[in-house]
């Protein structure tokens, strides 16, 4: 059995003043794992991503990734955690207007005293944009780019500190179907050779192939 990257256990969780509950018994994600995250609408997949990268922290239950537990961490050491060990790739794709496209990209860096932005970095973006095609845009602002040019400014972002984690919430949801292949085909790629972990929620069943495995939610959020 793979080492455990993700662990999860008696997780639940409520937004105040609503009645949605999601309740998780056990989640064991290994090192290296490729998974699909898949369910219906509303059932706490994108809640459950947040939870797992310390954005949300849990009413209960323990989150731990390798040996850190998540749960019991501060604010600042949850943000220093995503600085360093995930990459976080948002649905809304969370750019900041006032940044260039590489900007952007760097934005980690450039927010994190513990992250050292030196030449190889800023060569790394670049190869980074122009492998997902958008390397003649990094000097634009994202209200010069379109929707699927913002989310892959949005991968290249959650890619760039090299992560052991990888947590993307709908990365294809804006590409037709040869740019969606095309940040896949990327994606996995740059996984594969750090030897990370990948989540990647998903409503395109096309794609399921070509994880290891699936995990469906709507047994474990309860509405």
């Amino acid at each position: 059995m793979l080492k455990p990257r993700l662990q999860i256990r008696n997780l639940e969780f409520r937004y105040p003043g609503s009645e949605f509950l999601l309740n998780v018994p056990e989640l064991r994600i290994g090192a290296g794992e490729s998974i699909a995250l898949t369910g219906p609408s509303g059932c706490g997949k994108t809640t459950l991503a947040h939870l797992a990268a310390g954005i949300h922290t849990p009413d209960q239950g323990t989150i731990e990734i390798g040996a850190a537990a998540v749960h019991t961490m501060s604010d600042s050491e949850r943000r220093e955690m995503r600085a360093t060990r995930i990459g976080f790739i948002f649905q809304e794709f969370e750019l900041l207007d006032y940044l260039r496209a590489e900007e952007n990209i760097l934005l980690p860096y450039l927010i994190n005293q513990s992250l050292n932005l030196d030449t190889a970095v800023k060569t790394r973006a670049r190869e980074l944009a122009k492998s997902l095609g958008i390397g003649d845009r990094l000097n634009h602002f994202p209200s010069k780019l379109s929707q699927g040019e913002k989310q892959r400014v949005a991968i290249c972002r959650a890619l760039i500190n090299q992560p052991s984690l990888v947590i993307a919430d709908e990365p294809t949801g804006n590409l037709d179907a040869d740019n969606a292949a095309l940040v896949m085909d990327m994606i996995e790629t740059h996984v594969r050779d750090a030897g990370a972990t990948l989540i990647m929620i998903t409503h395109d069943r096309s794609l399921i192939p070509r994880f290891d495995r699936e995990i469906r939610l709507q047994a474990l959020a309860t509405p």
